[in-house]
């Protein structure tokens, strides 16, 4: 799977990015997800998020992470015709702020919260939600399988 990765902060170490790659592929291998997909990982600041958070879901606050998912099929929108398109899951926003400061606050390593997060991104784009209770403990659940299985425990 190919990411493409944009840091706005100039913060994300270079292992941080090599990890959240072979994590998020280790996720697209156990999901059945193509080799051939794309994702765009975006990584910004508390302000950043901020007005992304503020602008798509009217919520005036800094958040950990968003998704904008480009394969939900919405009312009305025809499917993409062709079979030599890549795939394009869609757009994952980090805040970096966040990262670091729920890192201290569950007391575990900045790379285990990025690991964290990009996953926690990755299954919105698949589909995964936690807005009904029982979804949640479904997208959860997920959530801790890959992140033991791959090595990434708190």
């Amino acid at each position: 799977m190919h990411i493409d990765f944009h840091d706005e902060t100039n913060q994300v170490e270079e292992d941080t990015i090599d990890l959240i790659q072979r994590l998020l592929s280790f996720a697209a291998e156990k999901e059945g997800v193509t080799k051939e997909s794309e994702v765009s990982m975006n990584f910004v600041d508390n302000k950043g998020i901020q007005i992304i958070n503020r602008n798509y879901r009217q919520q005036d606050n800094p958040t950990d992470v968003i998704s904008f998912a480009l394969q939900e099929d919405g009312e009305g929108e025809m499917k993409i015709i062709g079979e030599d398109i890549p795939l394009v899951l869609g757009d994952i926003v980090i805040s970096v702020d966040k990262a670091v400061e729920q890192a201290k606050e569950y007391q575990h390593s900045l790379q285990r919260e990025f690991g964290f997060l990009a996953l926690h991104g990755f299954l919105h784009l698949l589909g995964y939600d936690h807005i009904k209770k029982e979804d949640e403990q479904i997208m959860f659940q997920r959530q801790e399988e890959i992140l033991n299985e791959f090595g990434l425990q708190r």
